[in-house]
């Protein structure tokens, strides 16, 4: 048996937002499905199944009716067939109706408008315009009613096909960044009521692991330390708060939450036991020399820079300091991750004092100087191998 109606502030969000949305409750044999409509309305504005006090009414109320009987006769026809209830279908021919009856933007239509309004860092910008380029390049997901698992799937699998302008693939690790940033922007249409849930919850994809971690030697780190910048300058603000880091390890956003009361002094060396920002993983940090020359400039606080400035500021460092690799504000975590193996610290207590959940993550760095060792094998058997040819030559 199949019963449709239309359900008024299910999630009770009159009382946050002071508006509601309407849902039509479609229930088989004993199971309820929840779909929004996309329209919200205030408590006063829903009265006996219907849209009143408000000059759009008649229109919303036409909409509501629109639904509730593509709803209807999609289950229906299910039904009549021996088909089982594709909610998901139901779902994307309310969308492409709706968009095709008003001038609702499309899904990427409305992505390019948060993108403008929303208060986001450069680089989250970045991410959005990136990821709409990806999805307008694969074509199959542009309005709300294309929000499905299976073409999110299909998504992953072209994604993954995809060569970058050198020829190479889109690694694991940077095609869950697409997914990371996708499910963000859906959750947020979910809160504005735009879907009612988020095709994500049903999908889990390889998060990978970046193959490539660049950082930077212990000869370029006292480039940095040493470096001659304009005093009580940003750029002075951007070089301590980078030499902070590569002496802690701490990500940016846990050194604009650093309190040096937290740390106790233990055998004439400060050490705290805290938890990451980013992930609630608790991590133990010791402040090494060069960490707590920064404090004292600052009076035991950690220079406060905006995140975008900072990542800005660090590109002119590295030009200045004369560093081929590019700068941003994670180099100087793995710079630490890779000095402190340098200097003979145990991958598991690196783990800790990075504050990683999983091993393997850690293992990273590792794998990374053994490629290194190698990389100075191979510069050191060759320099030989030329040595011992010119030996031959003139003798």
């Amino acid at each position: 048996m199949i019963t449709t109606k239309l359900i008024f502030d299910r999630k009770k969000q009159i009382k946050k937002y002071g508006t509601g949305t309407l849902e039509v409750r479609l229930t088989v044999a004993r199971r309820a499905y929840y779909i929004s409509t996309g329209v919200r309305v205030r408590d006063k504005e829903w009265k006996a199944g219907r849209i009143v006090n408000r000059a759009d009414a008649d229109t919303l109320n036409e909409r509501l009716a629109i639904i509730y009987e593509i709803v209807d006769r999609e289950a229906n026809r299910c039904i009549k067939v021996g088909q089982p209830i594709n909610v998901d279908a139901i779902k994307k021919k309310i969308w492409n109706e709706k968009e095709a009856m008003s001038n609702e933007p499309s899904f990427l239509e409305w992505l390019d408008h948060q993108t403008e309004i929303l208060n986001l860092s450069a680089g989250t910008i970045k991410h959005y315009v990136t990821l709409h380029t990806r999805l307008t390049e694969y074509g199959k997901i542009k309005r709300w009613g294309d929000l499905t698992t299976e073409n999110i799937s299909e998504f992953d699998a072209w994604l993954h096909k995809r060569k970058l302008s050198n020829g190479e693939a889109i690694t694991d690790a940077a095609v869950y960044k697409y997914h990371k940033c996708f499910k963000a922007i859906l959750n947020q249409a979910v809160m504005f009521d735009k879907i009612d849930k988020n095709p994500y919850d049903r999908l889990k994809f390889k998060r990978g692991e970046s193959e490539n971690i660049e950082y930077l030697t212990e000869d370029e780190m006292k480039a940095i330390e040493n470096l001659k910048v304009p005093k009580g300058t940003q750029i002075e603000t951007a070089r301590d708060l980078f030499v902070f880091q590569m002496f802690t390890g701490l990500s940016y956003s846990d050194t604009q939450a650093f309190d040096f009361s937290q740390y106790k002094k233990v055998k004439g060396k400060w050490i705290n036991t805290g938890e990451r920002i980013k992930t609630g993983v608790a991590y133990v940090s010791s402040l090494l020399p060069p960490a707590v020359a920064v404090l004292e400039k600052y009076g035991w606080q950690v220079p406060k820079i905006d995140n975008a400035d900072y990542n800005h500021l660090l590109k002119a460092i590295g030009t200045m300091a004369d560093i081929p690799t590019k700068m941003h504000t994670h180099l100087a975590r793995h710079t630490f991750a890779t000095y402190m193996l340098r200097q003979g610290v145990k991958v598991e207590n690196l783990q800790r004092m990075l504050g990683h959940k999983n091993i393997r993550q850690t293992m990273r760095y590792a794998k990374v100087l053994a490629e290194s060792v190698h990389e100075d094998f191979d510069m050191v058997a060759a320099k030989m191998t030329a040595k011992l040819k010119r030996k031959k030559k003139g003798g």
